[in-house]
């Protein structure tokens, strides 16, 4: 009964994360909506690096408010896989901690060749 209740737990964790997730990603793009509403976009510099991206919130750039909210969005998913690795090696099924870390690794990977610039 006991496991029952922990695995509760840690599901409803997974969804709490996915829900903020998901609602601190609205609110970013919601700010960067509003300032593009105000100061619309001359889009001179592309917003492909998360330095740049950083940069440009600063200046309060309501593109790079999206961008950064469209990262978050991504992420959050992610943060999912990583606390489905903690969850199963609490319970001991190391059978999928080895799944899903390499579920994670391919994500990593999929990402990293995104961060490749041409």
């Amino acid at each position: 009964m006991e496991n029952k209740e922990e695995m509760l737990k840690i599901e409803r964790s997974i969804g709490y994360i996915l829900r903020i997730g998901v609602i601190v990603s609205a609110t970013i793009i919601l700010i960067g909506m509003i300032l593009l509403f105000f100061q619309p976009a001359t889009g001179q510099v592309p917003l492909n690096s998360l330095t740049l991206i950083m940069h440009e919130l600063v200046q309060l750039n309501g593109e790079a408010f999206v961008m950064l909210g469209l990262f978050c969005l991504i992420l959050t998913p992610v943060l999912r896989v990583v606390v489905s690795i903690f969850a199963f090696a609490k319970e001991k099924d190391y059978l999928y901690v080895f799944i899903t870390i390499i579920v994670l690794i391919v994500l990593i990977i999929g990402m990293s060749f995104g961060l490749v610039e041409k």
